[in-house]
């Protein structure tokens, strides 16, 4: 049976060794991030990304080993892998007796010699070849679950993989190496260690990272929908319902006309931030109709998506930062696909549930870059034959 390329990039290298065009192949290099491994003790202590050096009896030389993402092995705790461009690799190659091995073991392996020339061959194809990683659909033929729950739940973060040209289907998670997946964490969410990644992770199954407060509007809206003849709810009667509503568990919440005058103005307050909430909503749901989010009468119906689909994610950045197991990555995954089975019917209604959390999130009705990039994933994955939206049903059975 003949060799099958993990990926797109390994595809393009063995086409390009069989064909001994080096040039092309180099073109490929260029063009992707490289993965080495490194020693985590060190790395953790001081930031140490010590690069192993192994003599290689076919190249009778000394040789530091690089990955292609799809190449990667399983995640373990010791050694993990961090990742750098050819570019960098041309700019501080500590060595020049020491060659580059490319995907050692593999159909698509090679050897390139390292002196200061090839270096300075590597940084032109590097700066000639290297495009933004970015709205692009990315799959792992090989070695990744393309049907069944986990694919269904890794699905539900396909909008954020498209959206950073990651592979969407990769449960053994490497990311942007260890190091940048830690940071991510610490970065975006304050995560560092295995007890925060556990609380985060779970606040996303559960739905509970998103504002309550939109998901009570739109709660509000599907209610009347639901007694409404013909299912349409006009923005007048959801804006005096969603006050009537609030104003009636003010009257619940307070034990006397006196004792809780101040919880008047907060209600006030609670009212007017609501109705303003509603008509942000509306908003973005008529520009997500004129973009084809949405249906011609569609409306949103939840935002949870926003926190499932991050859930979906979550479960790959803790394996990558080593904050979890990979059987606990899988059953995170397969926990965000139920739990977006139970609120959605297709992925058309999770997505537009995602972008608008998402939009609500960091957007401020700018329809700027945290809208535009989910529009082309979105777009990406309605369209694109090899989309698992496309391949794998919304309502599947788990």
């Amino acid at each position: 049976m003949p060799w099958q390329p993990p990926t797109d990039v390994e595809r393009a290298l063995y086409e390009a060794k069989s064909r001994e065009d080096w040039s092309a192949f180099l073109d490929v290099l260029g063009n992707t991030w490289l993965y080495y491994a490194v020693k985590r003790g060190p790395l953790d202590a001081v930031g140490q990304r010590s690069f192993t050096t192994r003599w290689d009896v076919r190249a009778g030389a000394y040789c530091r080993s690089v990955f292609t993402p799809g190449m990667l092995p399983a995640p373990e705790a010791d050694p993990v892998f961090v990742r750098k461009t050819l570019k960098n690799f041309a700019s501080d190659w500590p060595d020049e007796g020491t060659w580059l091995l490319v995907n050692p073991g593999s159909p698509c392996e090679a050897y390139f010699p390292a002196t200061m020339a090839h270096r300075a061959l590597w940084r032109q194809h590097a700066e000639r070849a290297w495009r933004q990683q970015h709205e692009r659909l990315r799959t792992l033929s090989v070695g990744g679950p393309l049907h069944g729950p986990v694919a269904h739940g890794l699905a539900c973060g396909a909008l954020l993989c498209v959206s950073n040209g990651s592979l969407w289907n990769a449960v053994a998670w490497h990311g942007t190496g260890y190091d940048e997946e830690r940071e991510r964490l610490r970065e975006w969410w304050g995560i560092t260690d295995r007890a925060e990644w556990q609380r985060y992770q779970e606040l996303l199954l559960q739905g509970e990272m998103s504002s309550g407060a939109w998901e009570f509007v739109l709660r509000v809206r599907r209610n009347l929908a639901r007694a409404s003849e013909d299912g349409s709810v006009g923005i007048s009667r959801w804006r005096d319902v969603t006050e009537r509503v609030v104003l009636s568990g003010a009257r619940e919440s307070t034990s006397g006309p006196d004792e809780n005058e101040g919880d008047g103005i907060t209600f006030d307050a609670e009212v007017e931030r609501l109705q303003a909430l509603i008509g942000r909503i509306m908003r973005y749901e008529s520009r997500f109709r004129a973009d084809g989010v949405l249906g011609e009468d569609e409306v949103v119906s939840s935002v949870l998506a926003w926190d499932y689909g991050r859930a979906s994610k979550m479960a790959r950045w803790g394996l990558g930062a080593r904050y979890c197991e990979m059987s606990e990555t899988e059953q995170a995954l397969i926990r965000a696909g139920r739990a977006s089975r139970r609120v959605y019917g297709s992925w058309e209604e999770f997505s537009a549930g995602y972008i608008l959390g998402r939009c609500l999130h960091f957007d401020e009705e700018k329809f700027g870059d945290w809208y535009e990039d989910m529009l082309d994933a979105h777009r990406i994955l309605t369209t694109d034959p090899a989309s698992p939206w496309l391949n794998i049903p919304f309502a599947q059975s788990s």
